[in-house]
């Protein structure tokens, strides 16, 4: 729920804001000319500056006093065309009362209003950046097409760590595919490990929804840093079934079979132990702690989910790319005689 809302502006002194009627512009007039004529005779124009010793006196010409004192010398202004012709004001423009602004805030030369809102809780303040992006300032831009918004403060602050998260995050996943790739001595096998941290981040969101958090900065910042710890399990059960291909003569599916029986025990004592080390952080309740929290939810739930899926999908994906890889072995092996057998 968003209250306190307000544009940050307050009302200065009345005013008469004036539009230019069709009648006006079918005259050849404009907004311009007609503003320059009334300025000049109620305001006045400057047609001499004189130096009298140190000081400048300035010569202004407008109407006279006694046709300026009340509104209705204003309406019944006469406004002329190129044709010579006098319109009285009233009859070209349509005359609103209002009020003028105290201060006018412009940033990069166009005017600039700023709306600010106080958010009840605080982590729903995405929710209703999203809306507002999706239904209101979309309309709003339709009715006013030179209409132009962006979002500050907080928001903009957390826009750019967003945008740096996800480069940092980029950087994470080809540092780790390189540096898996390397032991391995395949481009294929990191993928496999890999494949993991994406359900890691679905982890983490899930781990958010149970306890009651809303995503912040604090839980992307965790999701990163579980993105290099999330491929353990995987990592130790591929190096395993890689080990069990060079020592053994074993099918592939007994390899990777071995294997997990094998790491069972360590992958489910490692997920186990930092998922517990977590807990105490997650469920504490004081206010010190609670900026913490959220990392800790994004490491502890995101490392616990892969897990799981790691036991059920890691064997699958190995048996997969085994299959690919003989299929494409028999492929290269054919001879072109063969090929052009019908």
């Amino acid at each position: 729920m968003a209250k306190d809302v307000t544009n940050g502006m307050s009302q200065g002194k009345q005013q008469l804001d004036f539009s230019l009627l069709p009648e006006g512009e079918s005259l050849g007039l404009s907004p311009l000319s007609v503003a320059r004529q009334v300025r000049n005779a109620f305001y006045g124009s400057e047609v001499l500056r004189q130096q009298r010793g140190r000081n400048e006196i300035k010569v202004m010409v407008r109407l006279p006093e006694n046709e300026r004192l009340s509104e209705q010398d204003l309406y019944d202004f006469l406004i002329w065309t190129d044709q010579g012709r006098g319109i009285p004001l009233h009859e070209i423009v349509k005359i609103d009362r209002g009020r003028a602004f105290t201060e006018i805030k412009r940033r990069d030369g166009r005017r600039n209003v700023q709306i600010t809102a106080n958010v009840t809780p605080r982590s729903q303040a995405g929710e209703i950046v999203n809306d507002l992006t999706e239904s209101t300032l979309p309309d709003l831009v339709q009715q006013y097409p030179d209409l132009q918004y962006s979002f500050q403060g907080r928001q903009a602050d957390m826009a750019e760590s967003v945008g740096s998260l996800k480069l940092s995050f980029i950087f994470a996943i080809l540092a780790i595919y390189a540096m898996l790739a390397i032991p391995f001595k395949s481009y294929v096998l990191p993928l496999i490990v890999i494949v993991s941290i994406p359900f890691g981040i679905i982890g983490a969101i899930f781990g958010h929804l149970i306890m009651g958090y809303g995503l912040s900065i604090l839980s992307l910042l965790g999701i990163v840093a579980l993105s290099g710890i999330v491929v353990n399990d995987s990592l130790v059960l591929i190096s395993q079934a890689v080990g069990l291909e060079h020592q053994q003569h074993l099918s592939p599916k007994e390899v990777i079979k071995t294997a997990a029986i094998q790491r069972f025990r360590p992958i489910i004592l490692t997920t186990l132990t930092t998922f517990g080390g977590l807990m105490p952080m997650i469920l504490e309740t004081s206010r010190q702690a609670r900026i913490l929290i959220p990392m800790a939810i994004s490491i502890g739930f995101g490392i616990l989910f892969a897990t799981l899926i790691t036991l059920v999908l890691i064997p699958s994906l190995y048996l997969v790319i085994n299959d690919c890889k003989n299929v494409w072995n028999s492929i290269r092996n054919t001879t072109p005689d063969a090929l052009r057998k019908p």
